[in-house]
């Protein structure tokens, strides 16, 4: 078996996928013919030539710009769907998809219009594919504390679909630290809590996500090697980085895969796992950003093993899922 034999067939977790940031040019312009909704572009070609973006904030305008297209359960489903089916040709046994609520209620759109077509499509692939899921909801952190705090009452009597909470959006000049309050109030009701922290923004905002806001997983985090006492912390207590290698690249977090710190992540002991983040914009699903990290830093198959642990031990699932799946990856690596 080649070793990309060996990365297709691994069972894998992903932690850190947007689902909005799955909309392929494709399906977008499917959508705005369903919905008439007049795009600035051409053709397919065009968009994906308005990809080629530079930072987070550039990247971040064409993300809500392409999401005007999403207006009924059907399209959310659609979107949905879209992902779940790519997520099982990679051999993904579980995800835990973000999903931001605010880019369509400021829109206008009802929040049980977004969740219940995400929902139906999760629920369709755990009975089609056995693909069992986690929905998390994002706070926008360029907005309020107060609309993050209409955003989670919104949620509530969704409650049951909603694994947890998280925070994204423009990092740099919004800490952690400004949705003190709404993550308590969340963390009252029961909901897990993650947040983005030192993709672009320094490693004291991992600690603010830490210290102030109290979460369990920490998305990106690449930042952290900034801080040896934080690297000494994480690597204690396994705090879950959710790495995505071609998100970093394309947003030139890294200049090339060739840079990226993940294999000095896992030589510090820390917990990280690989996750395609916005796939639609960042060139690939996770086995593409398992390939280019393998082919960039020479990773060898014991290392893609741990990975794949990784993202098992990270994830909100049981216990007894958790050993399930680590018995399945050990299967996999004695017949590889």
């Amino acid at each position: 078996m080649t070793d990309e034999d060996f990365i297709s067939g691994l069972p894998k977790a992903e932690l850190h996928l947007h689902i909005e940031g799955s909309l392929e040019p494709e399906l977008l312009f499917e959508l705005a013919e369903r919905n008439r909704v007049a795009l600035p572009y051409a053709n397919v070609e065009a968009v994906r030539a308005a990809y080629d973006f530079s930072n987070l904030q550039s990247f971040l305008d064409i993300y809500y710009a392409g999401a005007s297209v999403l207006q009924t359960e059907q399209d959310f489903y659609d979107l949905t769907w879209a992902y779940l089916e790519r997520a099982q040709q990679d051999n993904i046994r579980h995800t835990e998809i973000f999903f931001d609520p605010q880019i369509h209620t400021d829109r206008g759109l009802a929040f049980e219009v977004v969740i219940r077509g995400i929902q139906q499509a999760l629920a369709d692939a755990e009975q089609h594919y056995g693909l069992t899921s986690g929905l998390i909801l994002c706070f926008l952190r360029h907005l309020s504390e107060e609309e993050a705090f209409a955003t989670l009452q919104a949620a509530l009597p969704f409650r049951k679909w909603i694994v947890g909470i998280g925070l994204d959006s423009s990092e740099v000049g919004n800490p952690p630290e400004k949705f003190e309050r709404v993550f308590a109030k969340a963390a009252s009701k029961g909901f897990r809590k993650v947040a983005h922290a030192g993709e672009e923004g320094p490693a004291d905002y991992i600690w603010g996500a830490l210290d102030v806001l109290g979460v369990e997983r920490i998305d990106h985090g690449v930042q952290c090697l900034q801080d040896p006492e934080l690297v000494r912390l994480l690597a204690a207590k396994q705090i879950p980085l959710t790495v995505c290698p071609l998100s970093n690249t394309k947003l030139c977090v890294f200049e090339r895969m060739e840079d990226h710190n993940l294999k000095q992540l896992l030589d510090a002991g820390l917990r990280v796992m690989i996750n395609s983040d916005d796939p639609a914009y960042f060139g690939g699903y996770l086995n593409a950003n398992f390939l280019a990290v393998w082919q960039a830093l020479k990773l060898s198959r014991a290392e893609l093993l741990q990975l794949a642990k990784n993202s098992f031990l990270s994830s909100f699932l049981s216990e007894y899922a958790k050993l399930k799946h680590l018995h399945e990856i050990e299967q996999y690596a004695r017949q590889a």
